[in-house]
């Protein structure tokens, strides 16, 4: 059986337990229970926020998910590594995993509450979720995919849903075809499509681009944002990519390990760093152990020693900002390899603390970009132009100098 009134878009094994199809559309039980509440929008109250989600839910591989935030209408990006609980938090707000604990309210309605044992099943909870598997009928045109989605609805109401769901994903002239005739950025929009026709309470999106090729992606995430910006529903959107934070986030979580370690705007929680993860998002592609060895309170600096577990081993002293730190307190670094310099003289007079001599390992082209590797007693990433290669006849085995500013070397919480 399915659920056709609720804008699913994946292949969920587990989901068939708990009434889903393997096409990822939920089963009602009834069809008669599905009828124009689980359709129609819900005005949204003044002065209730657009998402509460408080919650703790435990795995059987022993990893927690413990979470609190509450976001307002727009586009929330949920960024953090695999196994950080991106997913596990998606499918408790939209029923498909049950919390030990908290509580859920979308615009004010209560979809989840342990206290009050109100759990909402999935056909009822108004959620619109689209996959990274989208799992498409193969039989079905496009319009007949998208009309799956609706049920109760018929008629004129049912075409215009449709129709304006198309237009708007910019997919109407391709009503009549199959999936196997579409792109992989049209399928996308399909699934999209699926799930904005039931006019859901919230969209949720876990990484619905990740299997499209970069330029592709771009495309689709420029379109995705033109779409969903002005929707007059909160979205969730899970993304591993960086640049489609910056494209498409009015605000970001952070996750690692089940918790929310930073939360605000990409530019509030990428200025500042304070975690592994936020430091990865940010563009910092060296991240070395560090140890304090000296504080500098006159000057606002101080020493660490980097690069090994065995602090003791480690050769290699670099001045950093002066962070709330005691002596041989164990921290994180992260240096942006576009923030390194390198030369193939020792440099004199700068007004740059760290300057570190070392041999140049290898040099990788990705685009317009070369990627070189440096052992100064750790291994350093540098960015230069090809411009900067050639003019400073840069080839493996050659002797450098590796120059890191202060204020480029963030400290990161262990």
């Amino acid at each position: 059986m399915v659920l056709k009134g609720i804008g699913f878009s994946r292949s969920v094994s587990r989901a068939d337990q708990r009434g889903f199809s393997r096409w990822g559309a939920a089963v009602l039980k009834n069809p008669a229970d599905n009828v124009i509440e689980s359709a129609k929008p819900r005005l949204q109250g003044p002065t209730d926020p657009a998402v509460q989600v408080r919650i703790q839910k435990k795995r059987e591989d022993a990893f927690e998910l413990d979470v609190a935030f509450t976001i307002a209408q727009g586009i929330t990006i949920i960024f953090g590594a695999s196994g950080a609980g991106k997913t596990t938090l998606l499918d408790c707000i939209a029923g498909l995993t049950t919390p030990e604990w908290g509580h859920i309210a979308v615009g004010g309605r209560v979809l989840f509450d342990s206290d009050r044992g109100i759990n909402l099943p999935v056909q009822n909870r108004r959620i619109g979720y689209v996959f990274q598997d989208l799992a498409l009928f193969p039989h079905l045109s496009v319009k007949a995919n998208v009309v799956y989605g609706l049920s109760g609805i018929h008629g004129q109401e049912c075409e215009q849903r449709v129709h304006k769901a198309l237009d708007t994903l910019s997919i109407l002239p391709l009503r009549d075809r199959r999936p196997a005739q579409l792109s992989g950025g049209e399928r996308q929009r399909v699934a999209l499509a699926r799930a904005l026709v039931t006019e859901p309470s919230i969209l949720l999106l876990d990484e619905p681009l990740a299997a499209l090729d970069l330029p592709v992606r771009m495309k689709i995430a420029d379109d995705l944002r033109c779409s969903i910006q002005n929707l007059p529903v909160p979205v969730l959107y899970v993304t591993h990519s960086r640049d489609e934070v910056f494209m498409l986030g009015e605000r970001m979580l952070v996750l690692e390990r089940g918790k929310i370690i930073a939360q605000g705007t990409p530019h509030e929680v990428l200025s500042a760093p304070r975690g592994e993860t936020v430091a990865q998002l940010a563009g910092f592609e060296n991240i070395f152990d560090a140890q304090v060895t000296a504080i500098h309170e006159e000057r606002g600096t101080m020493t660490c020693r980097v690069g090994s577990t065995r602090f003791e081993t480690a050769q290699v002293e670099i001045e950093t900002p002066l962070v709330h730190a005691v002596q041989d307190a164990k921290l994180r670094v992260g240096i942006s390899a576009g923030d390194v310099l390198l030369a193939t003289s020792v440099p004199v007079g700068l007004s740059a603390r760290n300057i570190l001599p070392g041999r140049l390992l290898s040099l990788a082209q990705r685009d317009m970009i070369i990627v070189a590797r440096v052992d100064c007693g750790v291994e350093l990433s540098v960015h230069l132009t090809l411009g900067a290669r050639d003019s400073l006849e840069l080839v493996p085995g050659r002797q450098v100098w590796v120059i890191v500013k202060t204020h480029s070397c963030h400290l990161l919480a262990e």
